[in-house]
């Protein structure tokens, strides 16, 4: 029997996942540190067999941290409104608890390359593609700021919101670096398009499917902290639609 409890349209998926974002603090500032990591497993929690996100918790925050907190609270609202279960193995499993790159879900989901992607790819929990005019606000994205995948990678987990094909600007949100005045940590950002190489998009249409069994560690996203990968492995490895 399926998990989720009533068929979900992919466009009312990315609206939640919008609400979500909307839900997020504003700022907070930007930091890889320890602390920060701690703060992310602080506002994490479950009780009653419910999954639990404060995510006034998590700040500073940085942008891996952020797209994740706006996955659970999307998965949380799903399970408040009767439906989506999420079975007791599950909700260990999205605890974030400093679980290597590669190393189940947040370790995938934190990883070097396209660790979101791949973790779609593994449980079907939606498409990845990376045509910029199949994309929707409140899809998940993964922006690439130089040629590399994997080790050698300048890289950015965000959530698409809109282009504007006038300007050649892409706007998203994420925990973001300070820049130009502009606080580090929760907010929206515009950059032009000619700033990113490569982009990778991952649409939720199937949440029920992080139900799904998934082996502990992913040997593909574990090597990208010590090696690069290829356009043409990262969308066999993703099933990256054409």
């Amino acid at each position: 029997m399926s998990l989720l409890h009533a068929e979900a349209n992919p466009s009312d998926i990315n609206r939640l996942v919008l609400e979500s974002l909307h839900q997020m603090p504003s700022g907070g500032g930007y930091s890889t540190s320890s602390m920060a990591n701690r703060q992310l497993r602080n506002a994490v929690s479950t009780e009653d067999s419910k999954l639990l996100v404060n995510q006034t918790e998590a700040t500073p925050s940085y942008c891996s941290e952020a797209t994740y907190l706006v996955l659970l609270k999307t998965l949380f609202t799903l399970q408040s409104q009767g439906v989506l279960t999420l079975t007791p193995q599950t909700l260990a499993a999205l605890k974030p608890n400093g679980q290597p790159d590669g190393t189940a879900i947040w370790g995938r989901w934190n990883a070097n390359g396209p660790g979101t992607a791949r973790l779609f790819y593994e449980l079907g929990l939606g498409p990845n593609f990376t045509d910029l005019s199949r994309a929707q606000p409140g899809d998940f994205l993964k922006i690439f700021w130089n040629e590399g995948i994997g080790a050698t990678e300048h890289g950015h987990s965000v959530i698409f919101l809109r282009q504007d094909s006038t300007a050649r600007t892409l706007t998203f949100w994420s925990s973001n670096t300070p820049q130009n005045n502009i606080p580090g940590g929760y907010g929206e950002k515009t950059v032009p398009l000619s700033r990113i190489h490569r982009m990778l998009f991952s649409r939720l249409e199937h949440p029920e499917n992080i139900n799904r069994p998934l082996p502990h560690s992913d040997s593909y996203l574990s090597s990208m902290e010590h090696r690069s990968s290829t356009p043409a492995e990262m969308a066999e490895k993703c099933g990256i639609l054409r």
